[in-house]
């Protein structure tokens, strides 16, 4: 172990409990409004509705796996343990999301492409994204030495982010089956009913106070990983 010091004590703040009924709430809201009260989309039907899960789903697994190369910057950057905390808590819940953003994808896709799979830009950058952040979970288990972990995982986050932008922009760049972007357009207004829009905010709101929590109860259990292995030391 190196000169690398562990601070004890958790310095979250104190609202998880909040945090966690705010994340419900929403949640709940958020799944009325996606099951009843959006319209019906007059081409794909009720299909569509699965989509007020995938969107959110995907946007927070770009926003976890950015946390991460933040983090891991800010890692090799001060040496601090909560920034590493902060950097393997966000890729195991960006991993997380995006698994189920890929089978919510595979739930839509079947009924409106006919395949649960197919080889497409989007859905094979974004397994490769899957990939790569499990392999960031598996090489931080592969060193016993604090610091010398940290610092591997925290330069294979910086270069993994890499990916991010690829997954978001393989639509643009590439022939795919996949849809163009519905709300982040180059030109023009979002490409969604009102209501529906509205539905995908509350929807994308809800998830992030989801991600927000999970965060906040995982940075806490690794803090209290840290001081224990400090304590051994």
């Amino acid at each position: 172990m190196t000169e690398t010091t562990i601070p004890r004590g958790n310095t979250l703040p104190r609202i998880r409990p909040w945090l966690g009924i705010a994340a419900a709430a929403s949640f709940v809201v958020a799944s009325v409004m996606a099951l009843f009260w959006a319209p019906t989309d007059a081409v794909q039907g009720d299909v569509y509705r699965i989509l007020y899960v995938h969107v959110p789903l995907a946007w927070l697994a770009y926003l976890a796996f950015v946390i991460v190369f933040l983090a891991s910057v800010g890692w090799l950057w001060t040496k601090r343990p909560f920034f590493d905390a902060v950097a393997v808590a966000s890729a195991e819940i960006g991993v997380l999301f995006t698994g189920l953003f890929l089978v919510a994808g595979s739930i839509w896709a079947k009924p409106t492409w006919g395949v649960w799979w197919t080889w497409e830009p989007r859905l094979v950058t974004t397994a490769i994204m899957f990939v790569m952040y499990v392999g960031y979970l598996l090489l931080r288990g592969l060193s016993t030495d604090f610091s010398r972990r940290a610092t591997r995982a925290a330069v294979f986050g910086i270069i993994a982010v890499i990916d991010v932008p690829i997954v978001h922009l393989s639509v643009l760049w590439a022939n795919s089956l996949h849809q163009l972007p519905t709300v982040l357009r180059a030109a023009g207004s979002p490409a969604l009913d009102s209501s529906m829009l509205l539905t995908l905010m509350v929807s994308l709101f809800a998830y992030t106070l989801i991600y927000a929590y999970f965060m906040s109860a995982r940075v806490s259990l690794e803090r209290a990983r840290q001081g224990r292995l400090w304590t051994q030391i």
